[in-house]
């Protein structure tokens, strides 16, 4: 079942063989779930942590996914580069400017060539926000879940979320158009604590059956999610509704 789902990622065998090499040096996390595990398909959204969340996943939650990820990181090497070198680095991670830059010039080579093995679904701010969503409704039709990290940063990746960007919504209410109920599953990485916990889940139609607006529901989950972040800290998941990985 293990190598099914990997091939299931649709990942070269060279990025495959790469992320086993990054396995030796980075810890497999403790997965934890409140209820059932995620089906294929679904909708997960997460807090960052810088690279750990997305990493964490990567390397070791068995099962197909897809990534929202900025526009700069599916681009040539040199948008790589300014993304990492001003955004991640300097704004969200509050590196020095200069070092950043420098840094970023061993860095980027590497990660733009691990950007392109994930199979990134880029984000955009403007009308391009469609082409995200399209892309996005098909890795679900193909049983891909679709891995969002819709935190707001601008104050760097913080331990207690200060709130969720609504863009995840749309994707929902668009699979709805297509006759998907997109479950939807919240989770919260604790990287001291190496525990991943991850909620059960929601169904879109129960969102909105209950009236909230789009800019409610991103709240009412960010809420949750931060609700996560104590059951990770405290390690105070009821045993009957928790399944260990």
């Amino acid at each position: 079942m293990k190598k099914d789902n990997k091939k299931r990622r649709n990942r070269s065998l060279i990025f495959r063989g790469f992320t086993n090499i990054m396995k030796l040096f980075i810890k497999k996390p403790e997965f934890k779930y409140v209820g059932e595990k995620i089906e294929d398909g679904s909708l997960i959204l997460s807090n960052h942590v810088g690279t750990s969340a997305p990493l964490a996943i990567e390397l070791y939650l068995n099962q197909p996914v897809r990534f929202w990820g900025a526009w700069q990181m599916n681009g040539n090497l040199f948008q790589v580069y300014g993304y990492l070198s001003k955004i991640y680095y300097h704004e969200k991670k509050h590196w020095n400017l200069f070092l950043a830059r420098l840094f970023c010039i061993i860095a980027s080579p590497l990660t733009w060539l691990f950007y392109r093995g994930l199979r990134l679904i880029p984000t955009y701010k403007d009308s391009r926000l469609r082409k995200t969503l399209s892309m996005s409704v098909e890795a679900i039709k193909n049983k891909e879940s679709v891995v969002i990290f819709p935190e707001d940063s601008a104050k760097g990746y913080l331990d207690k979320l200060e709130g969720f960007f609504a863009g995840f919504v749309l994707l929902a209410k668009l699979c709805m158009k297509e006759g998907i109920d997109l479950p939807i599953h919240l989770a919260y990485y604790k990287k001291s604590e190496k525990v991943y916990v991850i909620d059960k889940k929601i169904m879109f139609s129960e969102l909105v059956d209950s009236g909230l607006t789009q800019e409610e529901i991103a709240e009412k989950l960010c809420n949750r999610v931060n609700e996560l972040a104590d059951l990770a800290k405290k390690n105070e998941i009821e045993e009957d509704v928790a399944i260990e990985v």
